[in-house]
């Protein structure tokens, strides 16, 4: 019988971690080119809304990672045996956006961790709540939900399409490029070594996908791309979830609602209209 994953988290209680380093306007040209954009944001600009991915990265030697491409440990990532990752979702708020070319600090603790059983079977759900400061104010506050689970599933399915999404009439759209070039590009950019993006056979063969599988940040990013695009508002909060994956060479698109506080954005296919969701609200609008 195996073992309950409260079993391996019991005692799982990682201490707060602080980590320093510099908003480089390095990575901000090159996620703009991916995207084919003008860049973002020089030194001195500020940095769009979630483009803090970019940095403060982890990069573990390679004899750390395990078969998947995934580190085998790490500071918040749960013990749990065979561990398999999916980005759920999170929350942003923007007291005030952070400086591209300055440094920053990031204080980062485990914000809660709960096994629940859901169709599939027992999954931990882990939220990590970080602080980004700069000359010593507190600038980005964010959380990120994780859903762990132990070794493979069968029963998962999935449903790619290449046919066009159908038209909802909404007036912000952005068709992106998600090819396995661009899944790589952006792996690069997010030291994110895992397999399922960038390595057919084993996302096919080994994890059951039909194909490479669009990282989960790409997706929220593509939808803030919306905001960035169409209005000079600055953001002062952002919630978003991702529902059903999207692989490489299914037609998707990316649409947004504005509204007077914000905005609503989705990722859509012809298959499934909410493979991921967000709202946004402008700084001001919380009042």
């Amino acid at each position: 019988m195996t073992d309950s994953l409260e079993t391996h988290l019991r005692d799982w209680r990682p201490e707060p971690r602080t980590e320093t380093g510099v908003v480089d306007a390095g990575p901000v040209a090159a996620l703009s080119a991916v995207l084919d954009q003008p860049v973002a944001a020089r030194a001195g600009d500020d940095l769009p809304p979630l483009w803090h991915w970019l940095h403060l990265l982890e990069w573990p030697p390679q004899s750390d990672l395990g078969e998947d491409g995934h580190p085998l440990s790490g500071h918040f990532l749960p013990p749990i045996p065979d561990r398999r990752r999916m980005f759920a979702g999170g929350r942003l708020t923007i007291a005030r956006p952070l400086e591209t070319g300055a440094h920053v600090e990031r204080v980062s603790t485990l914000d809660n961790c709960v096994v629940k059983e859901g169709r599939t079977g027992e999954m931990a759900f882990v939220t990590v709540r970080s602080e980004y400061r700069q000359d010593g104010e507190a600038r980005v506050t964010e959380e990120l939900d994780y859903v762990y689970r132990s070794g493979d599933d069968a029963r998962r399915s999935f449903t790619t399409t290449t046919e066009p999404p159908p038209e909802d009439g909404a007036p912000w759209r952005i068709v992106p490029v998600t090819d396995p070039a661009a899944l790589f590009r952006f792996s690069a950019l997010t030291a994110n070594a895992h397999r399922i993006h960038y390595d057919v056979p084993y996302a096919t063969g080994v994890e059951g996908y039909p194909g490479l599988v669009v990282h989960g940040p790409l997706l929220v990013l593509l939808m803030l791309e919306l905001v960035r695009r169409n209005t000079d508002r600055r953001v002062g909060s952002v919630s978003f979830r991702l529902r059903r994956p999207v692989f490489a060479g299914d037609r998707i698109v990316v649409t947004g609602r504005p509204e007077d506080d914000g905005a609503e954005l989705a990722v859509a296919s012809a298959a499934e209209p909410r493979h991921a969701t967000a709202q946004v609200r402008f700084a001001g609008s919380e009042d």
